[in-house]
């Protein structure tokens, strides 16, 4: 973690463990103007003359679309297809940024540079160097507005203030996230504090899960196709750009095969917090495979947690997903944000 920010954190209250993991003491751990820590994700620098060029090879989506006025979510496979990690990337300075979970962050950083061969290309680790900040809420718009010039008004859309990047992350209520130098989040992060409120990162990623936007974690890494998580439904996918690693699987996916499995809204009554990659059960499922796995879970402001998890179709359409065995917690069915095509 960037020691000024840290500095600063604790200057704000928050506990930061041995492991570098930030929380708020919260009155309310789901406030409705929010003001969020993300020092969770990692990030990735990929700079250079021939960055673009590079990474267009290696993930599921076409990086010729990133600018400094727009981002995109993607993905890297392995050659079998299936994610090994997904990530937002964005413009910084000149540079591009894949910004992940701190775990599978340290997979790519060291698997990246294997690829870059002859290209004028540099992957470097700069999760200590740019800091990032989120704010959601209803007030989230409006509190900007009294800080900034202009703000992204579509998800995924990129606003450059000087040492600041502003990005427009999906879902409802309005969230954005901010990253660049120390000093200038922290003086943003005071100004916006004075109305929002700190919220913890259950929060932001529980705002990921009814985005209906996954997360691929150690435990889930090499798991997935893309169209198993959606990708292709929330823009991290492209069918036109050409080559990649997983490219074969992933359109064949997409022109020949028919998806068995994919991701579904859901939430769960259960002591017991659903992890990533935790299986799911259906009673009659005739599949080897077993009857899907948790993305991500969170607690829910209502009690229970609400989740994200990859299941067979028939399962979930039936309504007969459980936790922990046949006969375990029944999963709720919730509805995503966005519609399905068919792969």
């Amino acid at each position: 973690m960037n020691s000024q920010w840290k500095r600063f954190l604790e200057s704000q209250s928050a506990l930061i463990s041995a492991e570098n993991e930030v929380s708020f003491v919260c009155d309310d751990p789901f406030p409705a103007c929010a003001l969020f820590d993300l020092s969770h994700l990692g990030l990735i620098r990929v700079s250079g003359e021939d960055a673009q060029s590079f990474l267009q090879g290696q993930f599921t989506n076409d990086t010729r679309e990133v600018t400094e006025r727009h981002s995109q979510l993607s993905a890297y496979c392995s050659p079998k297809g299936r994610m090994l990690a997904n990530f937002r990337i964005f413009l910084h300075q000149g540079d591009y940024f894949l910004q992940m979970p701190r775990d599978t962050y340290e997979t790519i950083l060291k698997r990246l540079p294997m690829f870059v061969l002859m290209s004028k290309v540099k992957v470097t680790d700069a999760s200590d160097e740019i800091v990032s900040i989120g704010v959601a809420g209803e007030c989230a718009e409006s509190l900007l507005q009294q800080q900034l010039t202009s703000i992204p008004g579509k998800p995924g859309e990129v606003v450059q203030h000087g040492e600041v990047t502003l990005i427009r992350i999906p879902g409802e209520p309005a969230r954005f996230q901010i990253s660049g130098a120390a000093d200038a989040v922290s003086a943003l992060w005071s100004q916006l504090s004075k109305e929002a409120q700190p919220g913890n990162r259950d929060f932001w990623s529980l705002l990921d899960i009814r985005a209906g936007i996954p997360t691929i974690y150690r435990e889930t890494a090499d798991a997935f196709v893309p169209q198993m998580t959606n990708m292709q439904q929330i823009d991290g996918v492209s069918f036109t750009k050409g080559c990649y690693t997983g490219q074969e699987v992933v359109a064949r996916m997409k022109y020949l095969g028919k998806l068995k499995r994919r991701m579904y809204l859901a939430s769960v009554e259960t002591e017991a917090r659903p992890m990533p990659g935790d299986e799911l059960f259906a009673p009659g499922s005739d599949s080897g495979q077993g009857a899907g796995r948790v993305v991500d879970a969170r607690p829910s402001p209502g009690g229970g947690f609400e989740l994200l998890a990859v299941a067979e179709i028939k399962s979930f359409e039936e309504n007969n997903l459980h936790l922990q065995g046949d006969n375990g917690p029944k999963l709720t069915p919730g509805s995503l944000p966005y519609g399905f095509d068919e792969t």
